[in-house]
């Protein structure tokens, strides 16, 4: 593996308020982040970033990744829901019938976000965030397991997932259909090359994994690509 998922990475209009909701729902720590934004440190080796990235575009459309919260049990799932409730969050309606067993919230800044119900065999063992859940195709889930070294623990129809060999956090594609592209994606991967890999090496690698490029933005240190299905991510270079 020639690099690691640095961070998952959130546009927001207020960067540090909204780390601060969620360190307080993660119960993660805050730090200055090197590339011009707020991060929420991984606390284990199963963990990955989680970056606020300063960016006054306003959120137009459901964002394409969110995260599923795992619970031990109804309780837990309950008292889950009123701590988002009482740091900012609110109940958000994506079209969910009254059948579903999770809760659909919305962060201060509209990110929304599942609380899952207890006995969910699929993110059993991966921890509070038991999932990434992202739109996208088997192509794409493909493509990330080739880029980040994760091997795929579910592949089946046109739903694909990937696991760090660490464990931890499963991140999900879900097949068609798709949500519209409202823009640039407001929730996207922030990689790193390894310290000892030379960044251009890495920018071909992936570029023969399948990913495109779109631009390099110097001053905040990072090339942005784009993968198969065209959501952008980051690679991020040394500052």
């Amino acid at each position: 593996m020639t690099a690691h998922l640095f961070a998952v990475s959130f546009d927001a209009s207020q960067p540090r308020q909204l780390a601060q909701f969620w360190s307080g729902l993660l119960g993660r720590e805050v730090v200055d982040d090197p590339h011009d934004g707020v991060l929420l440190r991984p606390a284990r080796d199963t963990e990955f970033g989680i970056r606020f990235a300063p960016n006054q575009q306003p959120k137009v459309v459901q964002n394409r990744m969110h995260f599923d919260l795992t619970s031990s049990s109804l309780e837990d799932q309950r008292q889950t829901v009123a701590r988002a409730l009482d740091l900012g969050a609110r109940h958000a309606d994506i079209g969910q019938g009254p059948e579903i067993d999770h809760v659909v919230l919305a962060d201060p800044e509209g990110n929304e976000f599942d609380v899952i119900a207890p006995g969910n065999n699929f993110l059993a063992g991966c921890g509070f965030v038991g999932a990434l859940a992202c739109d996208g195709s088997q192509k794409v889930g493909y493509f990330w397991s080739a880029a980040l070294g994760w091997p795929l623990v579910w592949d089946q129809g046109e739903e694909t997932a990937i696991q760090s060999p660490n464990g931890g956090t499963k991140i999900t594609w879900g097949g068609p259909p798709y949500m519209p592209n409202g823009g640039r994606d407001r929730v996207r991967f922030d990689l790193a090359p390894d310290p000892d890999v030379d960044p251009q090496a890495e920018v071909d690698r992936l570029l023969s994994l399948g990913a495109t490029r779109i631009d390099t933005d110097a001053a905040a240190g990072r090339l942005v690509l784009a993968d198969p299905d065209g959501a952008e991510f980051s690679l991020l270079t040394s500052r």
